[in-house]
């Protein structure tokens, strides 16, 4: 929430989906702010009454009612997401304490916290990879997360960040205890996720000031599973000195959409993970059985991290974990990563055959390894994907009925009558009518499409787009776009939200398919 010091971020990019398993390339550098969240200056007006809504909150949309049209509007759009789920999910997250002293050294870190006259201590456990420091490092929420042997061959520390130390579990929702409530207050209002979230970034405050003899501050990760996935993702969220972002099986209260998961076989009911544990803020109370009536949801704190690294992984053998409301609140991450420029920044994946929870996988050890070189050694380019299991498959196009702008990279100028229409992409066709390019991801086996429809010289107010698929060719799944025929000829029209397109402006949707992709040549008619 507003009104007191917190600090932080710059941002970036994706694609959307449904179906099988889905593999997805993306495109971008990372991003990294250099304080824990640059838009603590931003004005955040109040946000008046709520209103239900079936559907996805609109990520571009200000308070205000406008939309951002430029990507440095996103700063400040992100600090009125952060106030919503702050306010209403989470409970407040504290800026830096009046006092914030430690230690680093090879084998630990020490946190001395003063605020208010009231203090705290607590400390992590520090593991090095072979070398020569300063190594980047990755905090391991509760010691349960990314494999941690393949962390430190990749060349990271290992900071492992004992939570229950600063929000101790199993304890009432009036008399909450650890470091931080000893600080806060025992009746503090906050939730635990939010509490571990503050003492990861006293830790990262004390290696900040060590000086990186031994750790550096400006290559730091994060990562937990189960509950420590939950945990792990709102210290990405919420601190935007987090380069990586590593949230595994964060189930219901973590990634996935919170909107998602009473309709979700087998989840975790949003009652039972509020009354589990206090993890989430006093607050969320009033939406544990109407989800629809939050203002926010965490596809909004997926875009949080946005332009910084975010690796998720999820199983989608256990229904509990609720990974098909994880891969919609994925996706709709993804659109604001894609619309800042860093669509290669995000990847997400399900697709794994061992269902044991929070196990090692041997499919997440290269991209581990990418990720890291990537975000924390700054040695790598492996572009994001999405690797979505055909088990737990879920489509973003029947949560939203919002579009993804297409943002400029300067600031923007004041709307006059309301929200503006973004400008294309792609040259618009000379007359009437309307055109189709594809853009094509094909792997061994299998291929996505990304169909993008641009509008001639006047509005079209629906659409429809025709190709034909190569021998052998067969569609599995498709998004934002209705069709028919799976094989051979094949036909999309446009669906509800995404009919209507301004001359010279474009729309996408997408298709997953089997087989090869190669020589895919649409064409469009306008309705």
């Amino acid at each position: 929430m507003r009104g007191r010091s917190t600090i932080v971020l710059l941002l970036t990019a994706l694609v959307a989906f449904a179906g099988s398993v889905v593999a997805v390339t993306l495109g971008a550098a990372p991003a990294l702010a250099a304080v824990e969240d640059d838009g603590a200056g931003c004005p955040v007006p109040g946000t008046g009454g709520l209103t239900a809504n079936p559907r996805l909150p609109d990520p571009f949309r200000k308070f205000d009612g406008t939309r951002i049209t430029s990507r440095s509007d996103w700063r400040c759009r992100r600090a009125e997401i952060k106030e919503l789920a702050e306010r209403h999910v989470y409970g407040d997250k504290p800026g830096k304490p009046a006092s914030v002293t430690g230690t680093v050294s090879s084998s630990g870190i020490t946190v001395n916290v003063t605020h208010n006259g009231r203090s705290a201590s607590f400390s992590a456990g520090v593991q090095l990879p072979s070398g020569s420091g300063p190594f980047p490092a990755v905090i391991v929420v509760g010691g349960f997360g990314a494999d941690t042997a393949t962390i430190r061959a990749a060349g990271a520390a290992v900071i492992s960040y004992d939570p229950l130390a600063v929000g101790r579990e199993g304890t009432p929702r009036n008399n909450k205890q650890g470091a931080f409530y000893s600080i806060y207050g025992a009746t503090s209002s906050t939730g635990l996720l939010a509490a571990w979230a503050w003492g990861a970034s006293r830790i990262i405050d004390v290696v900040e000031q060590s000086g990186g003899t031994v750790l550096r501050a400006d290559a730091l990760g994060v990562t937990g599973c189960s509950r420590y996935g939950k945990g792990a993702f709102a210290v990405g969220a919420f601190d935007q000195r987090i380069a990586l972002t590593m949230p595994i099986e964060s189930g219901s209260a973590g990634v996935p959409i919170l909107r998602g998961i009473p309709g979700e076989s087998g989840a975790q009911p949003l009652s039972s993970a509020y009354g589990e544990q206090p993890w989430l803020g006093d607050a969320f109370s009033s939406f544990t059985g109407n989800p629809n009536t939050l203002p926010v949801d965490m596809h909004e704190v997926v875009a949080m991290v946005a332009p910084r690294g975010l690796f998720i992984m999820e199983n989608p053998h256990v229904d509990w974990r609720a990974a098909r409301s994880g891969s919609v609140s994925a996706l709709g991450g993804a659109e604001v990563y894609k619309a800042l420029g860093a669509g290669d920044n995000i990847s997400y994946w399900s697709d794994v055959q061992d269902g044991t929870h929070c196990a090692a996988r041997p499919e997440w050890r290269t991209p581990l390894q990418q990720h890291i070189q990537k975000f924390l050694l700054k040695t790598g380019n492996a572009a994001g994907t999405f690797r979505i299991s055909s088990r737990k498959a879920g489509s973003l196009a029947e949560w939203r009925d919002w579009q993804t702008p297409v943002l400029s990279d300067g600031p923007s100028t004041p709307p006059t009558g309301g929200p503006t229409t973004p400008p294309p992409t792609t040259p618009p066709p000379a007359g009437a009518g309307c055109t189709a390019t594809v853009a094509l991801n094909q792997w061994t086996g299998g291929f996505v499409a990304t169909i993008r429809v641009t509008a001639g010289a006047a509005p079209i107010g629906g659409w429809t787009v025709a190709l034909t698929l190569g021998s052998g060719a067969t569609i599995t799944s498709a998004w934002n776009a209705n069709r028919s025929g799976n094989t051979g000829a094949a036909q999309f029209t446009n669906v509800a939200f995404n009919g209507s397109v301004a001359a010279g402006q474009s729309t996408e949707f997408g298709f997953q398919g089997t087989g090869s992709g190669a020589g895919l040549s649409p064409s469009c008619a306008a309705r």
